[in-house]
């Protein structure tokens, strides 16, 4: 698994925490980790983006930032509307080809959704994932609406010849509700892929030192940590009055 891609079955759920745990999971077991950010939207010349937050977070890890346009809109739209050239899966998959010969591990972060077009052309990520032969890691919010979400994504993922290595739940809540307590045994279900993690509500706010350290906790052993789908299904079923 040299190369990963990091999609969402959405916006704003969590993808760059994940990115940033699973590369701090693996820099602690003495990996090297390369993070490839495709296209940065939504954030101005000089400001603090994505890949940024993940070397905050995760420490010593390369990164790449192929586009950044200022406007908060999907990267194709974006990109015209900047009157900049977009981003290419052709590109995507050359750039994490060649961190791959350097790295461990590459984290490829997309933006929001699998099928989200990079330029006019209607490339996506999951064009990018096709040409690396990549397995796909689904990052998807706790609570209701994301069963229908996760098993589109898992479908997008199929009819295209992609593997879901799995999914992550981007941000666990501190008092889960009766939804996201069936999800997280729905979830495996709808994506035809195990449960391999749960980010706890906040954990982007963290102290480093505090996120590096409760990583491993966070994540499954098939991402380099000691978390456990049914003992943590069983414990919030536990401590849910």
């Amino acid at each position: 698994m040299a190369i990963l891609i990091v999609s969402g079955t959405g916006t704003e759920i969590g993808k760059t925490v994940v990115t940033a745990a699973v590369a701090a999971v693996a820099l602690a077991g003495g990996r090297t980790v390369a993070v490839l950010k495709p296209a940065q939207t939504g954030v101005a010349p000089g400001e603090s983006g994505d890949v940024d937050e993940v070397i905050r977070l995760a420490g010593g890890v390369t990164t790449v930032e192929l586009a950044r346009f200022p406007e908060p809109l999907a990267p194709a739209t974006a990109a015209a509307r900047a009157g900049a050239p977009p981003v290419r899966p052709e590109e995507i998959a050359e750039t994490a080809a060649k961190l791959a010969t350097e790295h461990d591990l590459v984290l490829v972060e997309g933006a929001g959704g699998l099928l989200v077009r990079f330029d006019q052309e209607g490339g996506t990520l999951a064009d990018a994932a096709r040409l690396l032969d990549a397995p796909v890691l689904v990052v998807a919010p706790a609570g209701l609406g994301t069963l229908n979400a996760t098993a589109l994504t898992a479908e997008a993922l199929r009819t295209r010849g992609l593997t879901a290595l799995g999914v992550v739940i981007g941000s666990w809540p501190a008092v889960p509700d009766l939804a996201a307590r069936c999800n997280l045994a729905d979830l495996p279900s709808v994506a035809g892929a195990p449960l391999l993690g749960a980010v706890p509500d906040g954990a982007g706010a963290l102290a480093p030192a505090r996120f590096r350290a409760g990583a491993g906790d966070w994540l499954a052993p098939a991402l380099g940590g000691g978390w456990d789908a049914a003992r943590f299904e069983a414990d919030t079923a536990r401590h849910v009055t």
